[in-house]
């Protein structure tokens, strides 16, 4: 092994004239400390490597001169392999990084171009460009590990320098880079439109998002705050770099997430939902004014005239300075409304849409904060789809009632979506849009579709032809503007009891797009149109929907018709023709839609219908109302062995069929079904009719529509003097 041999003699060198490293670092040190030689130091241009005494520093050292026999090896080995050399100077290099992390040394010693891809080498890279050492197309994959939180919370994790940047930057990536299947920027052209409308807003689906940047989708709906707040940011650092004075129009950006896959009901919402991306439906009940809310306060302080701030205010915490740091005085404190700058604000209550509340329940209410371009986006009637945060906010009055702390919860919400029959059709699938042109070139598909109303019904062929009508409804006119006639179609049906009246509305119910149910003993007139109520919070009137306003664009079906009170049927005279309901009230001055069918359910005079009178003697209905009605049918309870034989067999067969042990009429139940269309396609079928179909009458139909007019009108003058 080679080394300095220990027997060989050396001259020795006097202790006085030695000079060592360490010797000379000491009193290097010393002399630096008490300040003799700092002068010098400073006018000298390097150090002197050579100097007379360098001699020294090869003088014999015998406890140094020789190895140490423990960490001698002696032993041969054979030529190392490329994979084996590879493989050890690896180890070697992951030796140097441990011990220059333990050391606190400079890591970029220990690095070079080979360990590009190690995760701490990224890390590096992006606290780095945080601090603008680094441009950004060197931060796009700078921390590969991302979703690894290394113990932290997601809430904790995502606000830390690192993986702050490296989100925005992968979503600023997103935003730049993402194409749809036909090769287009889809956001770089959203953002174009935002502009060319002067809008504050962009959607982002989350469908894509996950798609392209799967760590960011699994971050947001955990932390929903914080990843919005770097969304925003980033969002307006691309429109500002594609449209400079853009900031001129507004001075924020909003990234609006929209398609969330998991819709949680109003009801099921509980404590894990708390500060979590949620997405909800409802009917819009109840809204408040658009008021200014404070966004970025300054204050003055009264003492000294020093403008404070900006500070910026929360839902959750409110803004109180506590000194002026000019007078160091402790205020007080005015808020200075010219710099201060607001954002609007409004708060609407949602409640369970009518088809979606189980049998049996209430239907449960929750309050929604509308900020921004979101305000006065719906009004009372409306069915929304709102994706936002499920927070908490205190409420003092709520723990008064309750006598213990508790807390209200709200959505605040981030996106906003008011469904109708567009939204519906739009959720419609290819296959399922192919299968309704196929069904619609059927020739018996009238009968079909009659036949799918209510099967569990015997007979009442014409009935089911008028709530067939009904549903699908007519075209709407407003000729010049200037006068609107509905399309929609009410029907009335009247007769003896026991005759299924109430079964045909619960089937409306139930296939109907939208549908509200509800009967004439437990409605007033305020609850089928509309009533101004109280907040209880901010002492405000509000305006509260009823039955009609709800079921806008739908069927409004009430049960026990003739049971209600003359003035609250009078009341939905209006609703009932002109489609509207016009309210006027503790200073709310306004006119709600009601576009709905009315499908109404009566029993007669007396019991049981009487053929030898005319229908307007058989209810007890005012011919206002009655001329409201575009259908009247009638259901009589006749006796006829024959039919009477049939309707047996038919309720026989029907609970034969549907008995859970019967496993033997399958195949009846096929050939029978092959005329009936299954309820969810027809579902689908009448709302795709409802949206695209717009039948017009034709030059030929024009007469035979004159005629027969003019006939039923000589024939009910016939009756009326009869």
């Amino acid at each position: 092994m080679p080394g300095t041999p220990a027997d060989e003699p050396r001259a020795p060198t006097p202790r006085s004239n030695m000079s060592s490293p360490a010797q000379d670092l000491d009193e290097f040190e010393g002399e630096a400390l008490l300040g003799d030689i700092g002068d010098a130091m400073e006018e000298e241009e390097g150090e002197e490597l050579f100097g007379d005494n360098m001699e020294n520093d090869y003088r014999a050292m015998p406890h140094l001169d020789q190895y140490d026999q423990r960490n001698l090896d002696n032993e041969d080995y054979d030529a190392m392999t490329i994979e084996d050399r590879l493989a050890a100077e690896a180890e070697l290099r992951q030796r140097d990084r441990e011990l220059g992390i333990l050391r606190r040394d400079d890591r970029e010693l220990f690095y070079d171009r080979e360990d590009d891809e190690d995760p701490r080498n990224k890390r590096r890279r992006a606290e780095k460009a945080a601090t603008g050492e680094m441009d950004d197309q060197d931060m796009i994959e700078s921390i590969e590990n991302l979703e690894d939180t290394k113990g932290y919370t997601i809430k904790e994790w995502v606000v830390m320098m690192g993986p702050r940047t490296e989100i925005s930057n992968r979503f600023k990536n997103f935003i730049r880079t993402y194409v749809n299947s036909r090769g287009q920027y889809v956001y770089k052209e959203k953002i174009r439109r935002m502009c060319e409308n002067n809008q504050s807003s962009l959607i982002v689906e989350f469908p894509n998002l996950a798609n392209k940047e799967h760590v960011l989708a699994y971050f947001l709906p955990e932390a929903p705050l914080q990843m919005l707040e770097i969304f925003d940011e980033v969002a307006k650092d691309i429109v500002l770099s594609m449209y400079p004075s853009y900031d001129r129009v507004t001075n924020e950006i909003h990234i609006r997430i929209s398609e969330l896959p998991l819709i949680e009901e109003l009801r099921t919402f509980r404590k894990l939902h708390v500060n979590q991306l949620v997405r909800s439906l409802g009917v819009v009940t109840a809204t408040t004014g658009v008021l200014p809310q404070l966004s970025v306060i300054k204050f003055d302080c009264t003492k000294c005239g020093f403008v404070l701030g900006p500070f910026i205010q929360t839902q959750d915490v409110e803004v109180n300075p506590t000194s002026c740091p000019e007078c160091q005085r402790g205020g007080p404190f005015s808020i200075n409304m010219e710099e201060t700058l607001y954002r609007n604000y409004q708060k609407i209550t949602l409640q369970e849409s009518p088809g979606r509340i189980p049998a049996g329940r209430v239907p449960r209410s929750k309050d929604c904060i509308l900020l921004a371009d979101l305000c006065d986006r719906c009004k009372p009637g409306d069915e929304v789809d709102v994706t936002g945060i499920y927070t908490c906010s205190y409420d003092g009055s709520l723990n008064v009632d309750h006598g213990f702390p508790v807390f209200s919860t709200v959505i605040r919400a981030n996106h906003l979506v008011v469904k109708d029959c567009k939204q519906i059709v739009q959720s419609l699938t290819d296959d399922d849009i192919s299968a309704i042109i196929k069904m619609s070139k059927d020739h018996r598909i009238a009968d079909r579709i009659i036949a799918s109303i209510a099967p569990s019904i015997y007979g009442h062929d014409y009935i089911k032809r008028g709530l067939t009508l009904s549903l699908f409804g007519g075209e709407a006119k407003n000729p010049g503007q200037k006068h609107k006639v509905r399309g929609d179609i009410n029907v009335l049906i009247c007769g003896d009891p026991g005759t299924a009246k109430s079964q045909f509305l619960k089937f409306v119910e139930k296939i109907a797009p939208r549908a509200v149910f509800t009967t004439g003993q437990g409605a007033s007139a305020v609850g089928l149109t509309a009533y101004v109520r109280r907040n209880p919070t901010t002492r405000e009137w509000t305006l509260e929907a009823g039955a009609l306003v709800l079921a806008d664009q739908g069927v409004c079906l009430i049960d026990e018709f003739d049971k209600m009170n003359d003035q609250d049927r009078t009341s939905i005279h209006e609703a009932m023709e002109q489609q509207s309901i016009s309210i006027s009230k503790a200073g709310i001055v306004t006119s709600l839609q009601a576009r709905c069918s009315v499908i109404a359910a009566a029993n007669p005079i007396g019991g049981r219908y009487d053929a030898s009178m005319t229908f307007t003697e058989n209810v007890n209905l005012s011919d206002p109302i009655l001329s409201r009605f575009d259908i009247l049918c009638v259901v009589k309870d006749e006796i006829d062995p024959i039919q009477d034989e049939h309707l047996a067999r038919f309720v026989v067969d029907s609970h034969i069929r549907h008995h859970p042990s019967n496993k033997d009429h399958k195949d009846d139940d096929a050939v029978e079904n092959e005329m009936q269309i299954p309820q969810e396609m027809l579902k689908k079928y009448i709302v795709y009719a409802r949206e695209n179909i717009h039948p017009k009458l034709q030059n030929m139909d024009r007469d035979k529509v004159a005629n027969i007019y003019t006939q039923l009108r000589q024939e009910s003058l016939i009756i009326f003097h009869t």
